[in-house]
């Protein structure tokens, strides 16, 4: 092997290194308030928060019930729609979350 390509060779074997170091996946959880309240908290699996994150609450029709954005403390609480929706969390391409309804539960 000459040098320019051990050397290539070698940054290639780094980068590869590095990739998974970087990965962070997105989370998100819903939980059932007192008064028909939801609270949501986003965030990454590095222990990171998520403010300014987009969260929707979305129909089944896929409509957009709540626009909304995570807070300055990773949350946002809303009041629970009626009939059957899904809470989008969104944080770009492959950092979605998806959380049903029916997996939030009641209080």
């Amino acid at each position: 092997m000459t040098f320019p390509v051990r050397r290539l060779a070698l940054a290639l074997l780094m980068l590869g290194a590095a990739s998974p170091a970087l990965a962070h996946n997105p989370m998100c959880q819903c939980e059932p308030l007192a008064g028909e309240q939801i609270k949501c908290t986003g965030g990454f699996s590095d222990g990171s928060g998520a403010p300014g994150v987009t969260l929707d609450v979305i129909g089944y029709n896929e409509a957009v019930l709540l626009p909304g954005k995570l807070g300055d403390d990773s949350t946002l609480t809303f009041k629970r729609p009626e009939g059957e929706f899904y809470v989008l969390f969104d944080a770009g391409p492959g950092h979605v979350v998806e959380i049903d309804y029916a997996d939030i539960g009641e209080p």
